[in-house]
């Protein structure tokens, strides 16, 4: 009989639809990291590895799913049990490189001690946007220059571990998403004075980086990434089909249509 499934919860939507697919799936909760997930959620602490992969084997579980949004947790190194203090050389040599490089390290050390690393695009169907998909305003010819420049943008600076989004307006680089994230980017984008963009709009775009893990860290768009494309005064956004998850999809798409923009999905 098949092992039982593990949400490992951080913030945003993502854990919340996991577990209302997987309803039978154990939940757990990290301190000092907000989560939205109801009923029996258990919590752990990053410091004690140890007692989550034991937790985790008592209860049967053998597949993960890593859901939501972290930056990188400040670790209290007095707290380290055996297990993460045997742990810490590797994720401190990882911590130095990219989010890639750090969350490579991450899926491997819960491959080692058993468990099978699920995407949560995996296990929830219709969470990748399709290929096609097309809502909202029609992009003109300059949005799609733009669109193909933020994908130059994006795919040089992907082999660096360095960005999933990119605003380009006029062919101009507005701003590269980096650990700050899509949020902090988008409000940057807002602050750029008007003399800048030269009465370009600009896109967004959206796309995992080549060689990617997708499942930890697939990138992700939201009600709230529309509201903030508006208040960036973006003509609308562009997506990798296939690569890229939409959460509260029918909210999402709404949120598209009432802000005039438009959204697209595409093979990048």
């Amino acid at each position: 009989m098949a092992g039982k499934l593990a949400i490992l919860a951080c913030s945003g939507g993502l854990p919340v639809r996991i577990a209302e697919a997987h309803p039978e799936a154990i939940r757990i909760g990290f301190a000092g990291v907000a989560n939205d997930l109801q009923g029996d959620v258990q919590d752990h602490r990053f410091e004690k590895m140890g007692d989550l992969f034991a937790g985790l084997k008592d209860q049967g579980v053998d597949r993960v799913v890593f859901a939501g949004s972290l930056a990188r947790p400040p670790l209290d190194p007095t707290a380290f049990d055996s297990t993460m203090m045997s742990l810490a050389p590797r994720l401190m040599v990882a911590m130095q490189s990219g989010d890639d490089a750090l969350l490579s390290q991450v899926i491997a050390i819960f491959e080692e001690q058993g468990f099978a690393v699920m995407g949560a695009h995996e296990l929830v169907p219709g969470l990748t946007a399709e290929e096609g998909l097309a809502v909202g305003a029609e992009p003109d010819e300059a949005d799609l220059q733009d669109v193909s420049r933020a994908w130059d943008i994006l795919m040089a600076l992907s082999p660096l571990d360095v960005g999933q989004g990119c605003v380009v307006a006029g062919g101009q680089c507005l701003g590269i998403e980096t650990v700050q994230g899509t949020d902090a980017l988008l409000q940057f984008v807002a602050q750029t004075p008007e003399k800048l963009r030269r009465d370009f709009k600009g896109v967004y775009v959206k796309a995992a980086k080549r060689g990617q893990d997708l499942r930890i860290d697939m990138p992700v768009i939201g009600p709230q990434t529309i509201a903030a494309v508006a208040r960036a005064g973006l003509a609308g956004l562009v997506i990798e089909a296939g690569r890229v998850m939409i959460v509260e999809r029918d909210k999402t798409l709404q949120a598209v249509e009432d802000e005039g923009l438009f959204l697209t999905a595409r093979v990048l």
